[in-house]
């Protein structure tokens, strides 16, 4: 039985029915009453709302451990390595992630692994960042001797200072003592909220240091619909070769005639003089306007004495994303691209770009 059949029973007042596979009945999905929707919906808040208050907390108490945090990342001549055991662990290879897209060299080391072989993934020239709540994890604690013994530094994310991570860290980002989301104060909820939240702050206050830009961003997210949108027009654009282009000279019955290109046709003609360079543009609506007002003496004409002239234009180098709200500013759906002395390198036709939209 579908989702949405059950879904429709539940509205309904009706019991999903059971669904048998041979001689063995499934039971049927559990319907919330409204009852439950309400309590379910009301603690749902309050998970929410606890981890928000942990995290403006601790945004109110951000010190001098804070920035030298900041500093060692900063300065940091080799990778910066996070480290966690658990749910912990799992927030720091998302940090890892962060600091490494923002153009910090960051990758993940598994403390039970480590502690098997993998420690010789640390250089001397690198800086740790180790997440602990308790600060007393066994895994965690295995790594301390080889740090000081090798004079690497880290950076505890822990709950105190005092405990045994943060005793012995070059720098502390204290979580305070933390109630967890879960109603037994178990589960790892407001503690890695929280963690996620401070990984953010720091991997984003080092790159705004840097000066991290939107290219910066761009050449670290070539892939996906966010680094095409940070790409240039160049990477995107339908080739000139893939092109209609003709002489701004010809009529426009010998340009329909003569400039076809194989595969799929854009809805433009690029039209170009004789040195070159880009004079004007003529599209199907062009075309269709000439058969509605019965213009048929007008095929047999010179383009150029129809065509549009200086149309809307991008050059080399520039963003899709502005190309992309420059079309969507001017409602256009071809837009030439030049090189630097005027003449066309290809178009952006918005059949094209589709998958760049949101």
């Amino acid at each position: 039985m579908s989702q949405d059949a059950v879904r429709q029973d539940c509205k309904s007042g009706r019991a999903p029915e059971l669904r048998i596979v041979g001689t063995e009945e499934k039971p049927s999905l559990r319907c919330l009453t409204p009852g439950e929707q309400l309590g379910v919906s009301r603690f749902a808040r309050q998970v929410l709302e606890q981890e928000a208050r942990a995290i403006l907390e601790r945004a109110g108490t951000l010190n001098e451990s804070f920035l030298q945090a900041v500093e060692l990342v900063l300065n940091c001549q080799g990778n910066v390595i996070v480290s966690g055991m658990g749910k912990a662990g799992q927030i720091g290879q998302k940090i890892a992630a962060s600091l490494s897209s923002l153009g910090t060299p960051s990758h993940f080391l598994h403390p039970a692994e480590a502690i098997h072989g993998d420690l010789g993934m640390i250089r001397t020239k690198d800086i740790l960042l180790i997440l602990s709540h308790s600060g007393e994890t066994g895994e965690i604690l295995r790594l301390i001797p080889f740090l000081e013994k090798m004079r690497i530094p880290y950076i505890a994310m822990t709950a105190s200072r005092t405990n045994t991570l943060g005793r012995g860290a070059n720098s502390v980002l204290e979580l305070g003592e933390l109630t967890e989301a879960d109603p037994l104060n178990l589960a790892p909820t407001t503690s890695t909220a929280v963690m996620l939240a401070l990984g953010d702050a720091l991997a984003l206050a080092v790159s705004k240091l840097r000066g991290f830009s939107d290219e910066d961003f761009a050449l670290y997210h070539p892939g996906g619909s966010l680094g095409r949108r940070l790409s240039r027009v160049e990477e995107q654009m339908r080739p000139v070769s893939a092109c209609r282009v003709a002489f701004d000279h010809k009529t426009i019955r010998d340009i329909f005639v003569d400039s076809h290109v194989p595969g799929r046709r854009s809805g433009a003609i690029l039209l170009i003089n004789k040195t070159g360079k880009l004079s004007g543009i003529f599209t199907d609506s062009d075309l269709a306007k000439l058969f509605e007002a019965r213009s048929y003496d007008l095929f047999d004409t010179p383009v150029n004495e129809v065509m549009t002239r200086n149309p809307k234009v991008v050059t080399v180098g520039t963003r899709m994303k502005d190309a992309l709200t420059f079309m969507g500013e001017k409602k256009i759906s071809e837009l030439p691209v030049l090189d630097e002395q005027g003449r066309p390198v290809g178009m952006l036709d918005i059949t094209d770009l589709v998958s760049f939209m949101p």
